[in-house]
């Protein structure tokens, strides 16, 4: 995996933060040397930069400022009064090249840039690259799925530096920015609805009499072993499906209430519920 030298940001050292500093760190994409992170939250400072041995600084403006890669890791809400508290400094300003990463569900580009561009010429704004990044929870055991989206002064070079980042902690897919929503509703999102069922299929177990840690033992594996013959035999999963369902067996018992409950419809119908929700962040 490439080594990139230079110096990376993070504005905001939450979880998902951490899984970045985590996968960047151990894989050895960056140097931990090289990797600086402020937050309101001293003491999650002094646990990763002792966990990581990154440098904790409690300056947005002065993290931004140094960095070549700067990536924004607050809640959505604290994005904007964030980014003016920067560019307020008297010192704002573009020397040479800097590439921002948001992975703020919900802020668009446009609400980014009319931040960080306003006080900006145009020379500086070229070179001040913005990309959205819709990362999930699973990146923090280097399993992630990403949806990422450019704006129109990223470069193939920029593209690459987040794409060898965000694969070190999982996989990445490139979106335009308009289909960030669905990617939200999806993968943003889609961990809770795996984590749902997993506690459905346990309190199912249980239900029928199974003890608690059986349960849970056969439906975490069962769940792992069902993605991983997914990956193997690289098939529709309508296709898999039918071949456990036999006729008049126990599957296709179960399927008939699936189906008359009209389980399908429902989930569909959640995530779309989930992308209109993100739209309606975005506003």
């Amino acid at each position: 995996m490439a080594l990139l030298n230079r110096k990376t940001g993070f504005i905001g050292a939450g979880n998902m933060a951490e899984a970045f500093i985590g996968a960047i760190t151990r894989s050895g994409i960056i140097a931990s040397s090289k990797v600086f992170a402020s937050d309101v939250n001293t003491e999650r400072l002094s646990l990763l930069k002792k966990k990581y041995g990154i440098s904790a600084i409690n300056d947005n403006f002065k993290v931004f400022s140094m960095c070549d890669i700067v990536i924004l890791a607050v809640k959505p809400q604290h994005i904007p009064a964030v980014l003016k508290q920067i560019t307020s400094h008297e010192d704002y300003g573009i020397d040479g090249r800097k590439l921002i990463i948001s992975i703020a569900a919900g802020i668009t580009l446009e609400k980014i840039e009319s931040i960080l561009y306003s006080p900006l010429n145009k020379e500086n704004i070229i070179n001040l690259p913005i990309i959205r990044v819709m990362p999930n929870t699973p990146a923090l055991v280097l399993s992630g799925m990403s949806g990422m989206a450019p704006n129109r002064h990223a470069t193939s070079d920029d593209i690459n530096v987040i794409r060898t980042i965000l694969e070190a902690m999982g996989k990445v897919i490139e979106f335009e920015e308009k289909e960030l929503d669905a990617v939200t509703a999806l993968s943003g999102s889609g961990p809770a609805y795996i984590f749902y069922l997993v506690e459905s299929m346990i309190q199912g177990g249980v239900n029928i009499g199974l003890d608690p840690y059986d349960a849970t033992k056969l439906t975490i594996e069962t769940i792992k072993g069902s993605v991983a013959l997914l990956e193997e035999m690289n098939e529709a999963p309508e296709l898999l499906r039918k071949r456990v369902t036999s006729p008049g067996g126990t599957t296709e018992a179960a399927f008939k209430v699936l189906e008359k409950k009209k389980v399908k419809e429902i989930i569909a119908e959640a995530i779309a519920a989930a992308a209109r929700r993100s739209a309606e962040l975005s506003r």
